[in-house]
């Protein structure tokens, strides 16, 4: 790494922090951006912009010619996207490349060909890669008689899909065909206002699953390999809370199966970079690939623990040596990790963000425990933005042990001054269910409720309405809306 090189990440919060660590730990400078808007929304104080080495302030983290003229400016050499935002906009990773800037991620081709859950499918159905019975979602250019024909061919009950984004973000279930054109309209209007592509499709609603993903790395020249999985299962409405690696009581021959699908899959696009291929599994043990994530993703640190591979050094390396990039050599796992997200949200009030100045952290230490952390003592938690302020990671010699000292993580982590879900996370990793393993996607939705205080009337129909409404968007995208939302919540 004889060349002078800058970094520059265009995200923040602790993904910034963490690409921006292990860009020191490589000798590489830093730039960060923040979000500034005059009377609006501001991150100058956030965590990531007193870690870098310099920084300079954007309209929105969505603003590309703002991000690309600083970058320029300041003589960036390498621009990371961190995970959300522009992270899988194929448009951002021209621009990077068109400005002469390295993109540490894939290329915009790929993330054309596989960021879309539509192309994405067709391609793993052409290579042999087992897909769930779907179909394109199209009221406009199909008849009645032709609807009805493919979601009687997918079968009930059907999950339809928005084909940009995730996050649960575009998502219905339809039990019959009655309620199909209803929950179609709803899916695609919030699709729009969440990802700009209103675009749908519908599948086969697989009963009591498993989330299941392999994470890869591609040279770019279609050689890689796969890092093995991570258990995503528990999920709260599409998001997830708690992630693992390994999967725990999950069949060889499933897992073998897995790992060959994921890695057909990365050959075939001659896929760049880090990248997760996601898949649901069935009590059987049959699987289906849903989805491909073209960057890093949120749950990577549980990898990185069990294989002792740094997946963002590995990518600042690949962007720089290019073609002579040698791919790691993966040992065999080691241990048990486990991944918590914790959030500043109130769940006993429907899981709003919570505002306000930290004034005082308390972080667990001690063999095995890490931490991916976002915020710092002062600083001002506004609603503006996404509400994860850490991850909380740890390692033991078995998913048993890790689960105990996941527990005692836990109880030793203080936030004050903003509300947080750690109380959520403490009872998670105590149920009985949690510790056996044998879990499904539906799990915290529908089983975990009861051990949640009731949100009042109020709070409850003020969010659905919110969520329904035309106007609303995530809070990364959003700022107007979400401050509107959340002074509604205190009146009430």
């Amino acid at each position: 790494m004889s060349q002078p090189h800058k970094l520059l990440v265009a995200n923040r919060s602790e993904i910034a922090c963490r690409i921006f660590q292990a860009a020191r730990e490589l000798n590489i400078p830093t730039v960060a951006i923040y979000a500034h808007q005059e009377g609006g929304p501001s991150d100058a104080q956030g965590r990531h912009v007193t870690f870098a080495d310099e920084a300079f302030s954007v309209p929105s983290y969505l603003d590309v010619p703002a991000i690309i003229a600083g970058a320029k400016e300041r003589g960036v050499t390498l621009i990371h996207p961190g995970y959300g935002f522009l992270s899988e906009r194929s448009h951002f990773a021209k621009a990077v490349e068109q400005a002469g800037i390295i993109f540490l991620g894939p290329k915009a081709e790929t993330m054309e060909a596989m960021g879309g859950k539509i192309a994405a499918k067709r391609i793993a159905e052409q290579i042999g890669v087992p897909t769930v019975p779907w179909a394109k979602l199209d009221f406009n250019a199909s008849t009645e008689a032709e609807v009805k024909a493919a979601a009687e061919k997918v079968g009930y009950p059907i999950l339809i899909k928005a084909h940009a984004g995730g996050g649960g973000k575009g998502m219905r279930r339809v039990n019959a065909y009655s309620e199909l054109k209803e929950a179609a309209e709803s899916a695609a209007r919030e699709a729009l206002n969440s990802f700009g592509d209103g675009t749908l499709f519908f599948e086969r609603l697989v009963q009591s699953p498993r989330h299941i993903e392999v994470q890869v790395f591609g040279d770019g020249q279609g050689n890689g390999v796969h890092l093995y999985e991570r258990e995503c299962t528990l999920q709260r409405r599409h998001q997830k809370v708690w992630e693992e690696a390994q999967a725990p009581h999950l069949l060889q021959q499933t897992r073998d199966g897995l790992y060959e699908s994921a890695l057909k899959l990365l050959k075939h696009t001659s896929y760049r970079s880090a990248g997760t291929i996601e898949f649901l599994v069935e009590p059987s043990g049959e699987y289906f690939f849903i989805e491909m994530n073209t960057r890093l993703q949120v749950e990577h640190p549980v990898t990185e623990a069990i294989t002792g591979i740094d997946l963002v050094h590995e990518q600042i390396k690949l962007g720089i040596q290019g073609k002579d990039y040698l791919l790691p050599h993966v040992p065999e796992p080691r241990g048990h990790a486990i991944e918590v997200r914790i959030y500043a949200e109130d769940p006993s009030q429907g899981f709003i963000p919570c505002a306000g100045t930290v004034n005082a952290l308390i972080w667990p230490s001690g063999p095995g425990i890490r931490l991916d952390r976002g915020i710092e003592v002062g600083q001002e938690m506004g609603i503006d933005f996404d509400s994860m302020c850490a991850k909380l990671i740890v390692l033991a010699s078995t998913r048993e042990l890790a689960i105990k000292k996941m527990q005692f993580a836990l109880s030793e982590t203080v936030i004050s001054g903003i509300g947080s879900n750690l109380e959520y996370l403490t009872a998670i990793a105590h149920h009985p269910r949690v510790m056996d393993g044998r879990l499904t996607t539906h799990f915290l939705d529908h089983e975990f409720s009861e051990f949640l205080p009731e949100p009042s009337t109020d709070v409850l129909s003020l969010l659905e309405a919110f969520e329904k409404s035309e106007a609303f968007t995530p809070p990364s995208q959003s700022s107007d809306l979400w401050t509107h939302f959340y002074k509604e919540m205190r009146v009430k």
